[in-house]
């Protein structure tokens, strides 16, 4: 299925820029402004210092530098001109990866983008092509608002997910510092991060997910269970959460689904059988499923 992208509405935005990496320079355009893929030595190339991303997977680096040695680099980076050098406005995952796959030169677009774009930019490039943590995501997301002035349905529309996928990761921004690190860390999923946030003391509710190794389920039943004042009954919670009915798990699943992609799904058990729905609302949420079932770049 193909599906034609409307344009993104975000003047210089990272769709308007990575697409004219297919236009063909015309003969009176310097070498740095045209549209056109250059060849530029890895050495001459420096990461963003305001890059979104705080943390990157070796083993995710490793795996892509593989691929990147037996295939070359498919997409290439955008950077900006700065002095004798260049640096990175989107794609420091691919420039990390053709280092450690011992190339030397990489594929980059070159454009004249100020600081502000810069920031936006790979503030998007980030949310709409990698699996930030969610705390990272989060803060991306606050980062569009606070400073660049979008509304939570824009930032939406930008990275191709629902409204309240937006609205549940900037409500984690508002959890205790110890739950923000705990899933920071990756020591809860954001289904717990989501199911702690109706507790009346989430921190005491991670620290209990924690020492007990308890499911989403099980940590959602617990938040109902536990009130204000009650932590003496925490103990008695934990059991009846965990003795919980079967329905709670596909609710569970149908919201860690939908987390992971940004889209309202609904999953359905019969017997050994059933069937899993994902609900789009425009067509560049369609065109976003279609590639990852496909196993294409987004």
């Amino acid at each position: 299925m193909s599906v034609e992208r409307p344009g993104k509405g975000l003047g210089m935005g990272l769709s308007a820029l990575l697409g004219e990496a297919s236009r063909a320079p015309s003969a009176d355009e310097a070498p740095a402004e045209r549209g056109g893929v250059r060849e530029i030595d890895i050495a001459r190339i420096q990461p963003n210092p305001t890059q979104p991303r705080t943390r990157f997977d070796n083993a995710a680096i490793a795996e892509l530098a593989q691929s990147i040695r037996e295939r070359g680099v498919l997409q290439p980076i955008l950077v900006r001109p700065t002095g004798e050098g260049f640096e990175i406005v989107a794609g420091e995952r691919r420039w990390r990866a053709a280092q450690k796959a011992g190339l030397h030169t990489i594929p980059a677009m070159v454009r004249e983008i100020d600081d502000a774009g810069t920031a936006e930019i790979a503030l998007i490039e980030n949310i709409q092509r990698e699996d930030l943590n969610a705390i990272e995501e989060a803060e991306g997301y606050r980062q569009l608002i606070e400073r660049f002035g979008h509304t939570q349905d824009a930032i939406a529309n930008i990275v191709h997910k629902s409204r309240s996928h937006v609205a549940n990761h900037l409500r984690l921004l508002e959890l205790p510092e110890f739950v923000r690190e705990s899933l920071l860390q990756g020591d809860i999923s954001m289904g717990h991060a989501r199911a702690v946030a109706a507790a009346p003391d989430p921190e005491q509710l991670t620290r209990e997910i924690l020492a007990r190794g308890l499911s989403v389920r099980q940590a959602e039943a617990l938040a109902k269970k536990v009130r204000p004042g009650a932590g003496h009954d925490m103990a008695r919670a934990v059991a009846r959460a965990q003795a919980g009915a079967a329905d709670a798990d596909l609710l569970a699943l149908e919201r860690q689904l939908g987390d992971m992609l940004g889209l309202k799904v609904a999953v359905t058990h019969k017997g050994q059988g059933g069937s899993v729905v994902l609900y789009y609302s425009s067509l560049d949420q369609l065109d976003m499923i279609c590639q990852r079932l496909s196993g294409e770049p987004i």
